[in-house]
Order: C-alpha cells, then structure tokens, then sequence
C-alpha cells in the first residue's frame, strides 16, 4: 500500500506478514472448488453408468450370437418338437439347448449371460417370408427368424431402450 507523506515522496508502507485471508475470501474459494468437484463426481458417474449399460449390450449379443447358433443346428423339420424347458431357469440351471423352429411367436424365454446376469428372448419364426400373414406352402424351405434379447427386469430404465435384435433366414439343408 502506498502512502504519500508531508515532503511528498512516496513511503511504502508495511504490510502485516502474518495477515491471512478474510472469511469471505475462504468462502467464495471453496464454492469454487466445490462446483468443479462436484462436475468431475457428475461425469465420473455418467462414466459409470454409460459402462455399465455397454457391458449389458455385450453381454445381450453374446446371448443373442448362442440362440442364434442354436436355431441354426435345430432341425429344419423336426420329427419330434424340440422345446426349451417351460421353468424360468436360473444361471445354475441353464436351459436343455434344444430350439423348436416350427412356424410362429414363440413364448418369451429367459436366458442367462456369462456373468450371470438375466435376458428375456423373444423368437418369431415365419414359414413363408415372401407373403405377409399367409402360409403359402405346406413344407416351407424357407424360414426368417427374428431374435429380440432384452435385459431383463429392466422396464422402465434406460437399458431397456437397448434391446439387441437380429433377422436372419434358413434355407431347408437337411
């Protein structure tokens, strides 16, 4: 701080070297750090989230690439209708492998993912995908299947926009 005295030359004059700072000052400096703690804390947990919705989706493919292995090794025109068990298993208790391809909505089934974690598979298999509710042929040598896999229990929350589809056809092999 400058101080002019009575022979108008300048005297500086001594600041307290032990003056800290004011409470305001205190305040204000930790409002600010408080803001920008608060934005990182924000972005790490949309990181998380984010992450954990992209495992879900890799989880729901590896889920989606099984049924779709297995519709493919079923037979063309069963004998004998294979069915997946009617019990919703567990993660313990998976599913006998065995797939009906045999024309229609099949019911809903539950799967379970490599980290034991739950999906709901839906199978719509249509017998003659050229003509749009009509089954033309008796003996169908093409088929179109449509796989949703869905997270289960997620209703409502935002993994369930994330459903994991595909469509793929069967030519009659065997």
């Amino acid at each position: 701080m400058r101080h002019v005295d009575k022979n108008k030359s300048i005297v500086f004059k001594q600041t307290d070297p032990e003056r800290g700072f004011s409470l305001v000052e205190v305040v204000i400096a930790l409002l600010i750090l408080m803001i920008a703690v608060l934005g990182v804390f924000g972005v790490f947990a949309f990181a998380t989230k984010l992450n954990s919705g992209n495992s879900g989706r890799s989880q729901a493919l590896s889920v989606l690439q099984r049924e779709v292995e297995l519709l493919r090794s079923a037979k063309f025109t069963p004998t004998i209708v294979s069915t997946v068990t009617t019990a919703t298993p567990t993660c313990a208790t998976a599913d006998n492998g065995l797939r009906d391809i045999s024309g229609g909505v099949k019911a809903a089934q539950v799967r379970c993912g490599a980290d034991g974690s739950q999906y709901t598979v839906e199978t719509t298999i249509d017998d003659d995908p050229y003509v749009a509710g009509v089954q033309t042929s008796a003996a169908p040598t093409l088929k179109e299947i449509e796989l949703i896999v869905t997270p289960f229990g997620t209703n409502g929350r935002w993994e369930s926009a994330y459903r994991t589809r595909v469509v793929f056809r069967r030519v009659r092999a065997n």
